[in-house]
Formats: C-alpha cells, sequence, structure tokens
C-alpha cells in the first residue's frame, strides 16, 4: 500500500491522520446535536439488566466528557459510573493501581460483574483492567481506541508521552498483551475519518467473543457522541452475561455502519 496523509502506510509504519482528518474533527459538535435530536430513536435500542457500566474517558477528558454516554445508559436501565479521577493526562502503568481499585469498588459494591466502556485512551484501560481481573468484568466496549498495531500513528502520541512521563516504547510488553484476545467479550467502534488515531491501531482480532464495528465519518471527539456509536454500545451491553452474538447493523441507523468485512479490511 503505497503511503498517504490519511494514515496509510509508509515502509511497514502506520502514519497519524493527516492535517485534513485532524481539522475536520469539529464536526463532533455536530455528532453531539445529532443525538439530542435523535434522542427518541436512540431509547429503542434494548433496555439494560441493570448492571454496572464504568464510563473511562479519553485522553485530557474527564468524567464530563462522558457524561451522555453515562446519562444514556442510565435511561436504558444500567448503573453508570464515572471514573472519579480527574482529567486523565495518560500513563497506562501510572494510572493502573487507581484504575484497579475503583473497578474494586463498584464490583464490590454492586456485586455484579461491571462492563467498561472507553473512549480512545480510556479503552485502553479498559482492555488493560479486563485482562487483569476478568473475574470482575461483563464486557469491554472501546470507542477509538488506539490499542493495536503502531500504537504511535496517532496525533496525541509525543503529547501523551510528554504528560504521562511514559514512552510508548517502554510499554512493549503490556502493549502486546493489550492488544490480543481478551478473556470477556469485547467491541471496538472505530471510525475510517478519525483526525486523531489511525484507524488500523483500533482493529481487535474477530472471534467467536468479538468483534469490530466501523462508524462510517464519525470523529474521534464526537465518537462517544455519536448517535450511531450510541446505539451501538447500548446493543453491545445489552447481552446476557456471558453470552455474544454479532452486532445486527440492521436498527435505525443502519446506513452509518460498514458491512462486517468491510470493517475488519485494511
Amino acid at each position: 500500500m503505497s503511503p498517504g496523509r490519511d494514515g496509510g502506510l509508509d515502509a511497514g509504519r502506520l502514519r497519524p491522520p493527516g492535517i485534513g482528518l485532524l481539522l475536520a474533527e469539529a464536526r463532533g459538535l455536530f455528532e453531539f446535536n445529532a443525538s439530542l435530536l435523535l434522542s427518541p430513536l436512540l431509547m429503542r435500542a434494548p433496555r439494560g439488566d441493570g448492571h454496572p457500566v464504568l464510563a473511562l474517558p479519553g485522553f485530557l477528558a474527564s468524567d464530563l466528557s462522558m457524561v451522555p454516554m453515562r446519562r444514556y445508559l442510565s435511561e436504558l436501565g444500567y448503573e453508570a459510573h464515572a471514573w472519579r479521577m480527574g482529567r486523565n493526562l495518560g500513563g497506562l502503568a501510572r494510572m493502573r493501581e487507581d484504575l484497579r481499585a475503583r473497578l474494586t469498588e463498584i464490583h464490590a459494591a454492586t456485586g455484579r460483574k461491571v462492563s467498561l466502556v472507553g473512549w480512545s485512551l480510556g479503552g485502553v484501560y479498559a482492555r488493560d483492567l479486563a485482562l487483569w481481573a476478568p473475574h470482575m468484568v461483563r464486557y469491554v466496549v472501546t470507542l477509538g481506541s488506539p490499542f493495536a498495531n503502531d500504537v504511535r500513528a496517532t496525533n496525541a502520541t509525543r503529547l501523551y508521552e510528554a504528560l504521562s512521563g511514559e514512552r510508548v516504547e517502554e510499554l512493549a510488553e503490556q502493549r502486546e498483551a493489550i492488544a490480543g484476545d481478551l478473556p470477556v467479550p469485547a467491541t471496538s467502534i472505530y471510525s475510517r475519518a478519525d483526525g486523531v488515531v489511525n484507524w488500523r491501531t483500533c482493529l481487535l482480532r474477530p472471534s467467536d467473543h468479538a468483534e469490530n464495528i466501523e462508524v462510517y465519518l464519525a470523529s474521534h471527539i464526537g465518537l462517544g457522541v455519536n448517535p450511531a456509536a450510541l446505539w451501538a454500545v447500548a446493543d453491545r451491553l445489552a447481552q446476557p452475561e456471558g453470552e455474544f452474538w454479532p452486532f445486527d447493523r440492521a436498527g435505525p441507523f443502519a446506513i452509518a455502519y460498514a458491512p462486517p468485512e468491510q470493517a475488519v479490511s485494511a
């Protein structure tokens, strides 16, 4: 594949999304407004069974960014929880103990397995938590999370390393595990129009309990409030504990999803 500014391959390495896609991230506001406008449709999603869901924000974001997601899931019948750790300044190793303590707290308080919904870097944390405590985790949904392939292919890598004090290369062993198969069901939701992370870094290996869902034209900043992405999250979390079946793209937002075979092709 020839190199390109859209996040293509360059001598075996992935490149971050180009400046055009990065500037187009401003459309995230329109995705949020679309969710508000389409809220009657969104409320037709499968209802939850009351199990706890921990929402993990992306890099530089806080619990405020996950308010729409938590409110939506709460209205569908889930017990949605914030992470309560302030702004996410990064650091997989540095944040690990606090994240584990938060998961343990929710699991102990509810007596139920916890589903994890992570946006961007929050999804990397979610996959790490599932590896650590599969007996506490019910399901993992990631949104535009760069956990696979060349994870340096983002427009936030240098800032992440500067603020977190961690270099991506120093976490090779942990990254390899996070990019592998999880012991719990998992879904990766992503967009090829992502202007922050190369979409190929969001691809998990499909299996009988893991899948990729591509949302057409979604931005990185807007993915967590995009109506089609919200519907997909709700649909996945509604599966009975211990069960998994492929996402049905025939719902009210069917036009927004790529076919399954396209969702994993590079």
